[in-house]
């Protein structure tokens, strides 16, 4: 038997509902309580679950239903529960209260409140979600729907209006999402770096970027877009939007995009703009069976780890090339003391610029085509009658130096090896013929010294000395040679022109009106976000035709 009864006019967000539910479930004198508002969609809800109760045919949206189910029948629990939803109500009132949070009743009252609002962020009931979303693309507003339970037909109809006016529909269903700072909903605190995410998937952009954070780069943005936006019906409106947004962001020099499985015609819509786009971008397609690595721009990734490392590579990549001189159309030389490093160094060159391996080493030289060139200085050829130059660098110091009169080489790579064998000090000798190849160079016209250290910080040189001996002298250290090589080719290649983008002002400065969950908003105005409180319930009590004579008349 189902105790039940209503509670007049007292609207509450579902999450709050949920929790007290759960309070009340808890207590003795019950098996069971549930507490929600009487919309449609909950009263379905409540008949599935087995909590239906004649009484609440007359419950309106705005209305209350609290369905008891008690493991004994004569006892009336109607009147316990009753005080203590009281109760529980009260303690929120006041907990509300207490926060100095900019609230408002009404939507037109909520936009005079914080005339710069851009984007409308929406947790309510499901079936109205798609009315205020029109309401605030209407009113020019960007939006993000938490809300689930909206429908298809919705979600098409909302995203291609926004698109047209240059706006973004985050979800429905989208529950993570950070712009220009700004923690939506589901969000982590991450630094701030050149990285911008997009993700068809909440908890994907989440673990992305927790994974970006730990690997010591930060994010500009995390668009989400919600489950359904590269399904075939939808066909990634929100994601090409979004793709439009990371291009022209300046400050977005990598874009990561994360997507559940998506429909293939989609998939292949949306590889072809990012290609389209003059950024590195890692794709990960969950369950795709691309077998590519990569192409052209595109960095396929096959796990959310993997996603995230590699756009931590491409970042530093990114950093560095922002932070030096272009060398456009010119070669590059690797002059390598380890025959290994040489050689892998010449393999990824070569796939990058379409080279070809030399495969008889003849000389130590290891690659050698269109002006680029890779030489083991290990090799017997430079080491007879002569240590190594791991041991004795003079001869790689004299090879550097002599760049200098080959003005048509941009870049020079180079490794420094440490540990115990070594020369005690091989930074010093790199620096030695840099510093000599630069003194034969003009300054429009610079030599780049791209470096890789194979070493560890216990080593009697110590790594991170020798790196920071380095850079003090104006070389470029990267991690790895894959990092290195593909600086080395940034740093040649001409910049293609993307033409001119519109630049999106909601990733530079967002203003919020949250309609729906107040601890949106508290989380919003914590982390220092204008934000408005718009505290919706059901027009006309949920009366339809009523709601429909008043909008007519507003």
């Amino acid at each position: 038997m189902i105790q039940s009864f209503i509670k007049k006019g007292s609207f509450q967000d579902s999450v709050s509902l949920m929790l007290i539910s759960k309070k009340l479930s808890d207590l003795d004198e019950v098996d069971e309580v549930s507490v929600m508002m009487g919309t449609p969609a909950n009263k379905s809800l409540l008949t599935a679950t087995g909590f239906w109760s004649d009484r609440f045919n007359d419950a309106t949206p705005n209305d209350i239903c609290v369905a008891i189910k008690a493991h004994n029948d004569s006892i009336d629990v109607v009147d316990l529960i009753s005080t203590q939803l009281e109760d529980a109500l009260k303690n929120i009132a006041q907990q509300q209260g207490g926060s100095k949070l900019l609230k408002a009743r009404r939507y037109v009252s909520a936009t005079e409140k914080l005339p710069d609002a851009n984007l409308v962020l929406i947790s309510i009931a499901g079936e109205y979600a798609a009315e205020l979303a029109e309401q605030a693309i209407d009113d020019n507003k960007n939006v993000m729907i938490f809300s689930d339970n909206v429908s298809v037909s919705d979600e098409i109809r909302l995203k291609t209006k926004a698109s047209s006016k240059d706006l973004i529909v985050m979800g429905p269903d989208c529950g993570t999402a950070i712009i220009a700072g700004a923690p939506l909903a589901f969000a982590n605190v991450i630094p701030k770096g050149n990285i911008g995410v997009i993700g068809a998937s909440g908890t994907g952009i989440q673990e992305v970027i927790s994974q970006i954070a730990l690997l010591n780069q930060g994010i500009t943005q995390a668009i989400g877009l919600g489950g359904r936006d590269l399904s075939q019906e939808v066909g990634g409106i929100s994601a090409l939007t979004a793709l439009k947004m990371l291009a022209a962001d300046e400050q977005s020099q990598v874009i990561t995009f994360i997507s559940k499985p998506p429909a293939e015609s989609v998939r292949e819509k949306v590889i072809s703009v990012m290609k389209l786009i003059n950024k590195p971008i890692v794709a990960l397609f969950l369950g795709s069976t691309i077998n590519k690595i990569r192409d052209e721009n595109i960095y396929f990734a096959k796990t959310l780890d993997e996603a995230a490392r590699l756009a931590c590579s491409l970042a530093k990549v990114e950093i560095a090339v922002h932070s030096l001189p272009k060398v456009t159309k010119q070669t590059i030389s690797g002059l390598y003391t380890g025959g290994t490093l040489a050689s892998e160094a010449a393999m990824l060159l070569a796939q990058e610029l379409h080279l070809s391996v030399n495969q008889n080493h003849d000389k130590g030289i290891m690659l050698e085509e269109n002006g680029h060139k890779i030489i083991d200085l290990g090799d017997d050829f430079y080491t007879v009658g002569r240590p190594h130059p791991m041991i004795d660098p003079s001869i790689r110091e004299q090879e550097i130096s002599k760049l200098g009169v080959q003005k048509s080489v941009g870049v020079v790579l180079l490794d420094l090896v440490i540990g115990y064998g070594a020369n005690p000090n091989p930074a010093e000798s790199i620096i030695a013929g840099y510093k000599a190849a630069c003194a034969q160079r003009s300054s429009d016209n610079p030599l780049i010294a791209i470096v890789t250290v194979t070493g560890s910080q216990q080593d009697p040189q110590c790594r991170s000395q020798q790196i920071d001996v380095l850079t003090e002298n104006n070389i470029v250290v990267m991690d790895n040679l894959p990092e290195a090589i593909l600086l080395a080719k940034k740093l040649i290649t001409p910049k293609k022109s993307m033409g001119l983008l519109k630049t999106y002002s909601l990733l530079n400065h967002i203003s919020v009106i949250n309609a729906g969950l107040r601890s949106f908003a508290e989380d919003l105005q914590s982390s220092n976000v204008p934000v408005v409180h718009y505290q919706w319930a059901p027009i006309a009590g949920g009366n339809q035709k009523l709601a429909a004579i008043l909008k007519k008349l507003n």
